[in-house]
């Protein structure tokens, strides 16, 4: 029998080995974000296992940010190309996973990867349209670029003085992978030119999208945090340049820009669902913002059954809102329609998949699917 090995130096690699004197009990340990307590993202390379029943213990599962794997999971690759679900338990304390490798090299994760070498790949694709200029924010504390893709037909019917300004931001949770994957189907659409949905939101809309909000946490392999420990999603009020960088500089272009709809991409641990959580507890949230709400989720629903507005976070209470998060920030300050998309680590319970669950090509239909949304407000944003 070969011997046994892990690895996990590569980008978002992340785990911590206990065990491997047994193929039948593994003994692993989620670790957290480089500089915060956030332990939930897992992804590494096991070798030596060709043809053995493999079970993998996850012993401090329990003990994670967000322990609510029931009906969770893990996800395995050969190729990291291809992902699939494979047997997975949980105990309330360990999470168990289980596979007869078809070869030496399996690598497993917590969702499917989406690397840095595939978000400048994307940033390629999207440079090879007309309709797309690539602007440079800044940088990170480790020094990656903050990249926004600003898109719009320049020489649409729609003067560009009136065109609606549309921002799309992802990853601000690094291990949130979904989010990146979505916006790579909303990517693929958006610059199809033989897309009519397309072609009139590019003519009445200047897009604003960072695919990626968080490099450093992403290439670290963190779940919540970038490389100072910050959890950017509660920044949006006073970020800087040496805590949050990335927000800042997000921020203070939006600011030149201005917001008419914003949308903040993000994966659920618990919920098995797509759903949408609005600013309804914002002190600005008014009935002109509730109607823009209402017939965006009306949109999405009969655009993609894959997303659903029976199941989701509970409401803030009138004037609660936390105006440390995005959604709320911008909501509140551009007096806008705002958002943040959720889309499950486990499976959508409404069209469950058993070989793939949810997954980067389902995240890509729904991010693809948004435009309709998009389009059954754009008329009605101002």
């Amino acid at each position: 029998m070969s011997q046994l090995t892990i690895s996990t130096q590569f980008d978002s690699g992340s785990i911590e080995v206990v065990s491997l004197a047994d193929h039948r009990d593994v003994q692993l340990r989620i670790k957290a974000d480089n500089a915060s307590a956030f332990a939930q993202w897992f992804h590494f390379r096991l070798q030596g296992a060709a043809g053995l029943p493999l079970t993998l213990r996850f012993l401090n599962a329990g003990q994670s940010a967000y322990p609510d794997w029931n009906g969770y999971r893990v996800v395995a690759s050969y190729d990291r190309h291809h992902w699939f679900r494979i047997d997975s338990a949980f105990d309330g304390q360990v999470m168990t996973a289980s596979l007869t490798p078809v070869a030496q090299s399996v690598y497993f994760a917590y969702f499917e990867p989406y690397s840095y070498e595939r978000h400048l790949d994307l940033i390629g694709f999207a440079t090879e349209s007309d309709k797309v200029e690539v602007e440079h924010l800044g940088n990170t504390l480790d020094g990656r670029d903050m990249t926004l893709l600003r898109i719009t037909d320049e020489d649409g019917a729609t003067p560009v003085e009136r065109k609606k300004k549309v921002w799309l931001i992802a990853r601000q949770h690094p291990g949130e992978t979904m989010a990146e994957w979505f916006v790579e189907g909303f990517l693929e659409r958006l610059l199809d030119g033989d897309d009519p949905v397309s072609r009139v939101l590019l003519d009445r809309c200047i897009f604003h999208v960072v695919p990626n909000m968080n490099p450093d946490g992403a290439v670290r392999g963190n779940l919540r945090t970038n490389a100072a420990g910050a959890n950017l999603n509660r920044e949006w009020q006073e970020p800087t340049l040496e805590r949050s960088p990335e927000v800042f500089l997000v921020r203070q272009k939006m600011l030149e820009t201005g917001v008419d709809l914003f949308l903040d991409a993000h994966g659920d641990e618990a919920r098995p669902y797509n759903f949408v959580a609005g600013c309804e507890g914002n002190p600005g949230y008014n009935e002109r913002i509730a109607a823009l709400e209402d017939a965006f989720k009306a949109a999405w629903i009969a655009s993609s059954p894959d997303f659903q507005d029976e199941v989701g976070y509970d409401r803030d209470a009138p004037g609660q809102a936390n105006l440390t998060l995005a959604t709320n920030w911008v909501g509140q300050q551009f007096d806008c329609l705002a958002y943040t998309i959720e889309m499950p680590f486990k499976d959508n319970a409404n069209l469950p998949d058993e070989e793939y669950g949810w997954s980067g090509e389902r995240s890509k239909k729904l991010g693809a699917g948004v435009l309709q949304a998009i389009l059954a407000v754009v008329g009605k944003l101002r």
